[in-house]
């Protein structure tokens, strides 16, 4: 069984949230309309893109939500009085979030929430409902894994970072196979929208490069982040993506190959001759989704 301790990752979304401000501020500006009157972030986390919205569309209210009052305090120190923040969760269905949202929405962004849902199709179906006539619901979910590393880093097998993301791949299936009440969703995004009555459902993809020589900051985030996913992999770390990351890992399941464990501890050791953190050869590549549907008039 794998669990998820949201007090634990409050800071590490705000760092998100706070990292990746221009991603936020682009997106933001690509969904906006002059005549959304309430645009909400739902499963906030640090409060990155609510923040966002409220830049972009000052005329409009903008309401953060998140289940989980440690994250949701994050976010309120984040966006500084730009947006109101509301505890609520979509596992208890619209009628909660329509009275945190105290309006129909124009917007709903949901950036990596939809996912912890036991049922996506019915949280996908609750966020719908809450939007005002020609209003969107945005799910930021999936894209491409990113890639940091160079294929062969003169330790151990070449490719560790594509193993990682497979180790990943099953951690995620049990993830969500561990839900109480869990219910699959054997299908794409697009059609889930489509299913929730929304119309017009698209995708678009946003890709984000840095080329090396990572900065040092940057560079410390990429190390970070490959330390809390290889420690939730191995029950000693924590969450991982963007918005809501997930938990640590309570399940005794091997996720890593021995060999590969040993050298990823090799590659994080800040005193050991492979540390990441010293390279000048690590980048940056992503590339995330963005599925839009649309509410009839």
């Amino acid at each position: 069984m794998i669990e998820i301790d949201w007090a634990e990752e409050a800071g590490r979304l705000r760092a998100s949230a706070e990292g990746e401000g221009d991603w936020n501020a682009a997106v933001a500006r690509s969904l906006v309309r002059d005549g959304d009157k309430v645009m909400a972030d739902i499963g906030c986390g640090g409060g990155g893109m609510a923040k966002a919205l409220a830049e972009a569309l000052p005329s409009a209210t903008v309401v953060a939500v998140d289940s989980d009052p440690d994250v949701l305090e994050q976010a309120r120190e984040h966006t500084a009085g730009l947006v109101r923040c509301e505890l609520a969760s979509m596992d208890e269905g619209a009628e909660p979030l329509r009275r945190a949202i105290d309006a129909p929405a124009g917007l709903i962004w949901a950036s990596a929430s939809v996912h912890h849902a036991a049922d996506q199709q019915a949280a996908i179906n609750a966020l719908a409902s809450l939007l005002a006539p020609g209003g969107r619901l945005a799910l930021a979910e999936g894209g491409l894994p990113a890639r940091y590393l160079p294929w062969d880093l003169g330790v151990g097998e070449p490719g560790i970072e594509l193993r990682l993301d497979l180790a990943q791949d099953r951690w995620f299936k049990v993830m969500r196979e561990s839900l109480p009440g869990s219910v699959p969703m054997p299908y794409g995004w697009t059609e889930a929208l489509t299913r929730a009555g929304l119309t017009d459902a698209t995708t678009r993809s946003v890709l984000t490069e840095t080329p090396a020589p990572l900065p040092q900051e940057r560079l410390d985030g990429v190390v970070q982040s490959f330390q809390m996913r290889v420690g939730r992999l191995t029950g000693e770390g924590h969450g991982h993506g963007h918005g809501h990351g997930h938990g640590h890992v309570v399940a005794e399941e091997e996720w890593l190959d021995p060999e590969d464990l040993a050298v990823w501890k090799q590659l994080l050791d800040p005193d050991g001759p492979y540390f990441l953190g010293r390279r000048r050869d690590l980048a940056v590549l992503s590339v995330r989704s963005i599925h839009v549907g649309y509410a009839p008039r």
